[in-house]
Formats: structure tokens, C-alpha cells, sequence
């Protein structure tokens, strides 16, 4: 076998793997008597695409942070802070796009802190997102007050509408939201100069300071942009790999949900999934 094989093979498994990943999970589902007949249906389609918004959101901007090398537990209490922000300023009497921004601004600002605590108290990543995820939870159940916040009905509110207006988009405006955002952070990941330095500080971040990268500024963007991505809702990855992985897991819930097991039981089996992943990617790097 020419050596060059092996190297096109792995190359095809590193593109093509999360889309066979995503194929076989529809594939099982679809192969279930019990719910072949609802799964494969273009509504439930609808369905899980519209419900990966949020998540996908917050994973457009935890890749930065994966790729910088770092990493952000806070994401999750972030959203839910930004979320009960803009819910709070809208009951308050704030325009709709008012509230949206101060919930963007609100998970930017979160973000900021956290890349500010890791890059100028050279704090670990994973202690300080850990407390933050404390304070931004805290700060969440404060605001509401323990309890759910129901906003009057806005324009909002029709972004993550399962029948959209016009129904000509087929699709809710938030699924549409989030291809827009995933193309555009694939060209500044992959094509700008920002792209290249947040994977230069993932691969070696004392090599990347050597070659005159501010690496501390590239830090503080990356945190920054993924709290502005989870208020809208290392060293490797890309776009397309973090949107697919997303779909297996909205796919993996729906048809668990579809099949009536116990939350516990999908907890147990995309929490598997996840596991045998990563280990399948450690065994892939071993052998490159």
C-alpha cells in the first residue's frame, strides 16, 4: 500500500467522520418500527433543527474557546442569564430589541470577565469559568426571583417559531440566524487573521507569543465572542464539526424522546456517546 493512502484516508475520516456519525444516528432511529414513522417526517425535522438553536449558539462560540485551547464551563449559566435579562427588560416595558441587546451585551460582558480573569491573573480556564458558572446562575435566579419570567409575546418570540411567518421560510428565523452565523464564523476562523492566531495560541501558545501574536488580547476576544454568541441564546475543531455534532445530539434526544425512555437513559447514552468520541479521536491522533 502506497504511503500516501493511509494519509488520504485519515484526511476523509477527519471531514467526512461527524457526517457518518450524524447518518448512522438517523439511520437507527429511522430502522425502529416504533417511531420510523414519525422520525423521518420533514416536520420533526423542523422540529430538532429548531430546537438546536440555543445550543447551537453557545457551541458557535465555545469552538473559539476549544480551538484558543481553553475552555468554558459557564456557558449553559451565561445563556440562562442573558435569557432572564432580556425576559425581565421586556415585563419591565423595554422594546423588544432593546432587551435582545442588553442580553447579547450581557453574555458579552460575561465572557469578557472570564478572558480577563484567565489572561491578567493567569487564572486556569476551568476554575474560573467554574466560579463564573456559579455567580451567572446565582445572578439568573436572583433576577427572577427563583421562578420563571413570562414576557409578553414579541417579535422575539416568533424567532424560534416551529411554523414560521412567512411561510415561505420553511424554517424558524433562528435556524436561519444560526446558518448565518455558522458560515460567517467559518471565514474568520479559517480565513482571517484573528482565525489564525486563535489557532496558533491552541497549537503552542508560547510559540505564537514568540512570533509577536498578542496572545492575551486573542484570549480575551475568544471568551468574549463565545458570551456574545451565548447571549444570542484544545487547539483544533472547526464550524462544521461543532454544527453537525450539535445535530447528532438534538437527533439522539429527539428519537429517545420519540421512543419514551426516561431522561436518565439519554443522559446515560449520549453521555456514552460522547465518551467513546473522544476516544475514538485520541486514537485517531495516535496514529497520525
Amino acid at each position: 500500500m502506497s504511503p500516501q493512502r493511509p494519509a488520504k484516508i485519515q484526511r476523509a475520516l477527519n471531514v467526512f467522520g461527524p457526517f457518518i456519525g450524524l447518518a448512522l444516528v438517523i439511520a437507527i432511529f429511522a430502522l425502529i418500527p416504533e417511531v420510523q414513522g414519525r422520525f423521518l417526517r420533514f416536520a420533526n425535522f423542523k422540529s430538532v433543527a429548531t430546537q438546536s438553536v440555543i445550543v447551537a449558539l453557545g457551541a458557535l462560540g465555545m469552538t473559539f474557546i476549544i480551538v484558543s485551547g481553553g475552555i468554558d464551563l459557564s456557558a449553559a449559566s451565561n445563556i440562562a442569564l442573558s435569557s432572564v435579562i432580556a425576559a425581565y427588560a421586556i415585563n419591565a416595558g423595554a422594546a423588544p430589541l432593546v432587551a435582545v441587546v442588553l442580553g447579547v451585551l450581557t453574555g458579552g460582558l460575561v465572557g469578557l470577565a472570564n478572558g480577563a480573569l484567565v489572561t491578567r491573573l493567569r487564572l486556569i480556564p476551568f476554575i474560573v469559568t467554574l466560579g463564573m458558572m456559579g455567580i451567572a446562575r446565582g445572578a439568573a435566579k436572583w433576577i427572577a426571583g427563583n421562578q420563571k419570567i413570562d414576557a409578553p409575546m414579541t417579535w422575539a418570540n416568533e424567532l424560534m417559531a416551529r411554523s414560521p411567518r412567512p411561510s415561505w421560510l420553511l424554517l424558524a428565523p433562528g435556524v436561519w440566524i444560526v446558518i448565518l452565523l455558522a458560515v460567517s464564523m467559518a471565514v474568520v476562523l479559517r480565513y482571517t487573521v484573528f482565525g489564525r492566531h486563535v489557532f496558533a495560541v491552541g497549537s503552542n501558545e508560547s510559540a505564537a507569543r514568540l512570533c509577536g501574536i498578542r496572545t492575551d488580547r486573542v484570549k480575551i476576544l475568544v471568551y468574549s465572542v463565545a458570551g456574545l454568541f451565548c447571549g444570542l441564546s484544545g487547539g483544533e475543531g472547526s464550524i462544521l464539526g461543532t454544527m453537525v455534532g450539535v445535530m447528532i445530539m438534538s437527533f439522539l434526544r429527539n428519537g429517545c424522546t420519540m421512543m419514551g425512555w426516561p431522561n436518565y437513559i439519554q443522559e446515560i447514552i449520549i453521555g456514552a456517546i460522547i465518551v467513546i468520541a473522544v476516544t475514538l479521536d485520541r486514537l485517531r491522533h495516535r496514529g497520525e
